[in-house]
């Protein structure tokens, strides 16, 4: 276990325990794990012994959709959750029960008074027109002889509730609804199937408001005792409404759940006058709080939750709270109200997540004692696969902040920030995938993300630029829809799966998406040109078929300097056409190696073949007579290394005029988005590893250390996201820009992958930045992969450990290579022969 975050942790012993001693040598104390900030964690599971029966096909539900009876003239936002309850009378003892589950909005059930499960936020967030995922649980243990009572606490969740970037409400329909079906099998042999239906009753619970960006309000002296448990009166209640929804859309989970992962302390408590204080959780999470002292009776305690604090030590949401499109609406924003009952009860808000380091709590009087207040971490339930630590506690933070980024946007899908929208971009994920792939298994996390992206996408091929998209034709926001860089999301997400699993069980389901979108790619660039490029010729060049210059893209996205409020405008008019035309190559290259892949050889060559002809499309329009990528920019030349736009006979030339650019920008970084994975590999590969670290350790604007160095503890949107006088600028949690710790595990670490799976795979570390030291981990589907190295002095020292039916390659820093069979190996080099200058084929 290294220094970063993951968070399947046991209490770490002391660095001197931990030390790992080889003969004489002993690694260095930084390899233990951070004993203080190590995880409590959360999850407690117990193993299944029974089979979990599929929920029933369409044609086969004997239960029905019920609806709540809701309250007359309500609001139309930030609505009330409501009780549903049924009874069944058992009469033998129950030998396995599993209840079947989904619901149109998000719902907690029970039984008997009991939680069913541990899973948030359930049923999840899919492309509810086509596909809705119902989960199975295993109630056995719930359930007995006698009245059993089942019920369900519904709320809007996605289904209707505020969401992305116009945060629409009712956007899949106006009203909530919950389906369940519980089979029983008695030990008698004989079997009951029962659930929701018309004698089903409903009341509104003592959340008077729930919705997943606004908040929660909770009445806790209006909770309803034993509201889920049998022999309660419900007399009063009223009968549910049965609705006709149907069940053609039901489908089984395939990624994992979003559970209660962790749970993180108050850092500190400041008070600020005699009823409101201020609480530091110490790290930008996403999740919600529990709080335990709420005070008197009555008591109305208010908590404000952000990234980031006012000068007078106030929570702010000034960077976060509006939408770039969406109607503003009078109503709080990341906010929870809670009133006491007076009674010792707890406060916990499970039906809305908020990103937030700090909670403002107001209406509390006196001290707010530490152990009364927690953070929980609330993310989809990945498993770790992968790390890193290095000598340089500059770059650990680093390192952490990446990750923690990536934890607080996979909560049941790739999100781009846990505040402001929460949206499944699908350019951020493209770029980041392959790095969230070394640290976690996240292939049926994206499996389940892509079945969402195709049931969202439109006729003519183009990816909605949110997956899943509730209003893919809103007034201004339709029109963003196919960009490049974006919707190639559907090509390159699968292709980056593979890679890290070596599956390729997904790969025929996605495929037609996956034509569909470069067949939308090749028909824009076929069928129509951009105005400058007609105005230069009027008579299309025959290249310019295969040319992607037209519609909206959102290009680069963010590079320094630029602001949403400012670039929006003008992307509609620009020639994105260097940066469409290069993922339109890359996309149909993937593609036709895909197809290969699972047989399908006719579509393999037909999209290699029109992968040639884009790339020839862009080498005749954008390298000018000497050679020279024209438009230049540091992105565009980046993308021309990383995807093999440039002959070879070119590469060390455009290498070249990257580094220019980026000594003309007083050696930072001049990229947005969609290039900065790549800048720091493109160099090292190219033998600029010395400008690779120095862009990897400049700690002023715009870079990735100007973030953490002022106390960022997740990746910013914005390079400059908080100002020289402490303003936040909008987001503080966004993590695409973290995709350069994969620099940290393929360079400096150097684990790198050669075949699928990590089959083989090649350990070639390139020390550089005065780091003097580097370990890494992936649990490969092969089994446990690990490097470390140190330098002291003019020794290096490197361990690699190659699982069974693998084969690692060894490159050390000096040039030797070796084949590594099976089996832990040390080896030494001579670090003071070893320079971080031009190493590259190119430049020799």
């Amino acid at each position: 276990m290294v220094n970063g975050e993951t968070h399947r942790r046991t209490p770490a012993a002391s660095a001197k325990e931990v030390a790992t001693v080889i003969g004489e040598f002993r690694w260095p104390s930084y390899w233990a794990p951070n004993s203080a900030a190590l995880p409590t964690v959360l999850r407690t599971r117990t193993q299944m012994t029974r089979v979990r029966p599929n929920f029933p096909t369409a044609g086969h539900w004997q239960a029905s959709w019920i609806e709540p009876v809701e309250i007359v003239d309500g609001p139309s936002a930030h609505r009330p959750a409501y009780h549903l309850v049924g009874t069944h009378t058992i009469n033998d003892p129950v030998a396995s029960a599993f209840l079947h589950a989904t619901a149109h909005g998000v719902y907690e059930a029970f039984i008997n008074g009991r939680r069913v499960g541990d899973l948030e936020l359930t049923p999840g967030f899919n492309a509810y027109r086509k596909r809705l995922q119902v989960h199975t649980f295993d109630v056995t243990n719930l359930l007995g002889p006698g009245e059993n009572a089942i019920g369900a606490l519904l709320s809007d969740g996605w289904w209707r509730g505020q969401h992305g970037v116009i945060r629409e409400i009712d956007a899949y329909g106006p009203t909530t609804a919950f389906l369940a079906e519980l089979h029983v099998t008695l030990r008698s042999g004989a079997t009951i199937v029962w659930g929701t239906n018309p004698t089903w009753r409903s009341t509104p619970s003592h959340i008077l408001a729930a919705d997943l960006i606004a908040g929660e309000v909770h009445d806790l002296r209006r909770v309803v005792k034993g509201w889920a448990a049998p022999g309660t009166n419900r007399s009063a209640w009223d009968p549910v409404r049965v609705a006709a929804h149907g069940f053609a859309e039901l489908c089984a989970p395939i990624g994992p759940p979003v559970r209660r992962i962790e749970e993180l302390g108050a850092h500190s408590i400041t008070q600020i006058g005699d009823s409101s204080h201020v609480v530091d959780f110490g790290q930008n999470s996403n999740g919600w709080v529990r709080l335990t002292d709420l005070g008197p009776v009555g008591t109305v305690s208010t908590l404000t939750y952000g990234e980031a604090l006012n000068p007078d030590g106030t929570v702010t949401q000034a960077n976060i709270a509006d939408g770039a499109f969406a109607e503003h609406r009078d109503i709080s924003f990341q906010t929870d109200t809670v009133i006491s009952a007076g009674d010792g009860s707890t406060f916990e808000g499970r039906h809305s997540t908020k990103g937030f380091r700090y909670v403002g709590i107001a209406g509390h009087l006196g001290p707010i004692a530490p152990e009364s207040i927690t953070s929980i971490v609330v993310h989809t339930d990945l498993r770790g696969v992968g790390d890193f630590a290095c000598s340089d506690e500059r770059i650990n933070r680093l390192h952490r902040a990446a990750v923690w980024s990536f934890r607080g946007n996979a909560c049941d899908l790739p999100t781009d920030c846990p505040t402001r929208e929460r949206s499944g971009w699908v350019g951020d994920w493209q770029l980041y995938v392959a790095t969230a792939a070394f640290l976690y298994d996240v292939t049926d996390f994206s499996v389940k993300w892509l079945r969402d992206l195709a049931a969202d996408q439109f006729a003519d091929g183009r990816v909605t630029s949110i997956v899943p998209d509730p209003s893919p034709r809103a007034p201004i926001w339709g029109t963003t829809h196919g960009s490049s860089g974006w919707g190639d999301a559907a090509v390159h997400v699968p292709w980056e799966l593979y890679l890290a699993s070596g599956r390729t069980d997904f790969i025929a389901t996605q495929l037609d998406s996956m034509r569909r979108w470069v067949d939308f790619a090749a028909n824009r660039a076929a069928t129509r040109r951009h105005s400058s490029r007609v105005e230069r010729h009027a008579e299309a060049r025959p290249h310019e078929s295969y040319l992607w210059d037209s519609g909206w893209h959102f290009g680069e996205w963010l590079v320094p300097g630029d602001d949403m409020q400012n670039i929006l405008g003008r992307l509609g008019a620009a020639d994105h056409g260097i940066v469409a035309t290069a993922y339109f190559y890359r996309s149909a290259r993937e593609l036709s190696q895909l197809a290969a892949l699972v047989g399908e050889t006719d579509t393999a060559e037909r999209y290699g073949t029109l992968a040639d002809h884009v790339l020839g499309a862009w080498r005749t329009e954008f390298l000018d007579r000497h050679g020279h990528v024209s438009p230049a920019s540091q992105a565009d030349l980046v993308r021309a290394l990383a995807f093999g736009l440039v002959p070879d006979d070119l590469r060390f030339q455009t290498a070249n005029d990257l580094v220019d650019l980026v000594h003309e920008a007083d050696d930072h970084l001049g990229t947005g988005f969609l290039a900065t994975p790549f800048l720091l590999p493109v160099l090292a590969d190219a033998g600029h590893l010395d400008v690779a670290y120095a862009l990897l350790l400049q700690d002023t604007e715009p870079s990735w250390l100007s973030m953490t160095e002022n106390g960022a503890t997740t990746i910013w949107e914005d390079w400059d996201g908080v100002s020289s006088k402490g303003v936040a600028r909008h987001s503080l949690n966004h993590y695409s820009k973290g995709a350069v710790i994969s620099f940290l595990h393929r360079y400096t670490a150097g684990l790198q992958l050669v075949e699928p799976g990590y089959r083989r795979f090649r350990v070639a570390p390139r020390p550089g930045g005065g780091i003097t030291g580097a370990n890494t981990y992936h649990d490969s589907p092969y089994g446990h992969i690990a490097v470390r190295w140190e330098i002291e002095g003019d020794d290096g020292t490197i361990e690699v450990s190659v699982p069974d039916a693998t084969t690692g390659e060894l490159v050390l820093p000096d040039g030797t290579s070796e084949e590594l069979p099976p089996g832990v190996h040390m080896r030494t080099w001579n670090a003071a022969a070893v320079t971080e200058g031009p190493t590259s084929t190119d430049e020799r």
